[in-house]
């Protein structure tokens, strides 16, 4: 994994975190905008599976590769779900959806590292 695309995931995520954080404070549902904020973010996390995939093919290892892919299969569904759950609940339980799971994203990303370096 390269340290500063990780670095980038792990910002995104949490400014994210922080704007959903904002609506749960506000009383707020999500926006639209704020699930283009999570595809972003889900753009970096597909770009930082495939970087991974390629290190992986080529001279890089990791000690446990079932468990960093599933920490990659993790982080790649949670937004996803995120986004379904606050586009069909219009409450302020959606914002608070939308934290957690971009606070998880970030979370994981510091797993991943810890996986990768071994």
């Amino acid at each position: 994994m390269t340290v500063p695309l990780t670095v980038l995931v792990v910002a995104a995520s949490l400014a994210l975190a922080g704007w959903a954080g904002w609506f749960v404070y506000r009383d707020r549902p999500v926006i639209l905008r704020q699930l283009w904020g999570g595809a972003v973010v889900e753009a970096l996390l597909v770009v930082e599976a495939v970087v991974a995939g390629v290190l992986l093919a080529g001279s890089e290892s990791v000690s446990s590769p079932g468990l960093f892919w599933g920490y990659v299969a993790a982080s790649l569904l949670v937004l996803p779900f995120a986004a379904a759950v606050a586009f069909a609940e219009r409450t302020r339980w959606s914002s608070v959806v939308l934290l957690l799971a971009a606070v998880t994203v970030a979370f994981l990303q510091l797993r991943m590292v810890q996986v990768w370096q071994g």
